[in-house]
């Protein structure tokens, strides 16, 4: 059997999730995470904010928002250099794809980070479509090629006629996505880890499928140097001593689906856990990928504080819902504290282009939820 690439194999948790929601119905919920705060303006440095004095004490959940969700360009009308001859990793293994013509681009991943990247390095006025998960401004008006959940549409993409589509396994069938190669079209597949070192790396991917590896290049130092002044910036504010650190857990929730999973190790959600300055309760347990969640798991791991996606915790009822119908969550201290801090599904986990912001707004919510 062909080994997966790294991101597919890691991805494929996330899409499992995805698949359920597609085949057992809608994912939102008749309420709202209840009384919060919403934090969203990231204009004042995070070290002038009104700081909580204890993190682990405070009591309610916080919604953490982007105060401008748009793409950052590194270079309009990048220099190109077609046709760009790249290694695909895809399920058949290492394969060597052309691509001729940047002329109609296709970006689709579970997170939405492929399409930014492609806007990123200065093509995304050459993007024909988007998915589901693609929820940037600049994306907002191209048509939608997935259809009940994150399942693509072959007829929708076709009709389309992309000559490039780049993808990372995340999002499928596979067999329609390679269906697409075998219409003629160029199908590239990038191999990235879910992480920070990975944002810079998706970028000279990207980049190069595009033929346009100079501003890959230029993107990816950006980035990566926008992320390592985000996490030293964060460690300002957040409790120096390892003691005094909020134990975190990041929980994928689907209510009206009945899926309650825990994110662990290799899932990038204990990568973000640690960039803005948390303790991951799952790598502590030994949880890695993505599980189903267990009462014993939870209490086991009592958590501070719970990261949720807004959509997950809205379909669950809000905190209410979600507390009656998983009433070991009350055990931790997370669930007697209400302390759930949640954000947008195409946002917490996007390795992209967005990183730093998400970084950023994720901190004002866990250790300023008060700032507004």
């Amino acid at each position: 059997m062909t080994a997966l690439p790294r991101r597919t194999v890691r991805g494929a948790y996330l899409l499992a999730a995805a698949l359920v929601v597609t085949l057992l119905g809608a994912c939102s919920g008749p309420a709202g995470t209840g009384t919060e705060a919403a934090v969203g303006d990231q204009s004042v440095p995070l070290a002038e904010l009104a700081l909580l004095d204890d993190p682990r004490a405070y009591e309610g959940p916080s919604t953490a928002l982007l105060a401008d969700s748009s793409i950052d360009v590194v270079a309009e009308k990048p220099e190109q250099t077609l046709p760009a001859t790249v290694t695909s990793r895809d399920l058949d293994g290492d394969t060597e794809v052309t691509v001729t013509s940047t002329d109609r681009i296709l970006g689709l991943d579970i997170s939405g980070s492929i399409a930014a990247t492609i806007f990123g390095v200065g093509l995304g006025d050459n993007v024909v479509g988007r998915d589901v998960s693609t929820t940037f401004p600049e994306a907002a008006d191209l048509p939608l090629i997935t259809s009940g959940g994150h399942a693509v549409n072959s007829e929708a993409v076709l009709a389309l006629r992309p000559t490039v589509v780049i993808t990372d396994g995340t999002i499928g069938p596979t067999d329609v996505i390679l269906q697409l190669r075998e219409a003629g079209i160029a199908v590239v597949f990038v191999d990235t880890d879910p992480s920070m070192q990975g944002v810079g790396e998706l970028a000279r991917q990207v980049a190069a499928a595009l033929g346009a590896s100079p501003a890959g290049e230029l993107l990816a130092a950006d980035l990566q140097q926008q992320i390592t002044d985000k996490i030293t910036e964060i460690q300002g504010i957040a409790p120096s001593d390892p003691a005094d650190r909020l134990r975190i857990l990041f929980l994928y929730l689907r209510g009206g689906a009945g899926i309650y999973y825990l994110f662990g190790e290799e899932s990038g959600a204990d990568e973000l856990i640690a960039a803005v300055g948390g303790i991951d309760v799952a790598g502590e347990i030994g949880w890695t990928g993505m599980k189903p969640m267990t009462d014993e798991a939870l209490v086991a791991g009592n958590p501070d504080l719970i990261l949720v996606m807004t959509d997950g915790i809205e379909s669950a009822g809000g905190v209410d819902g979600l507390l009656e119908t998983k009433p070991a969550i009350g055990l931790t201290l997370a669930g007697q504290h209400r302390r759930f801090v949640d954000m947008a599904d195409g946002e917490i986990l996007s390795f992209g282009p967005r990183t730093p912001q998400v970084l950023d707004a994720l901190a004002r919510a866990i250790y300023a939820p008060s700032a507004g």
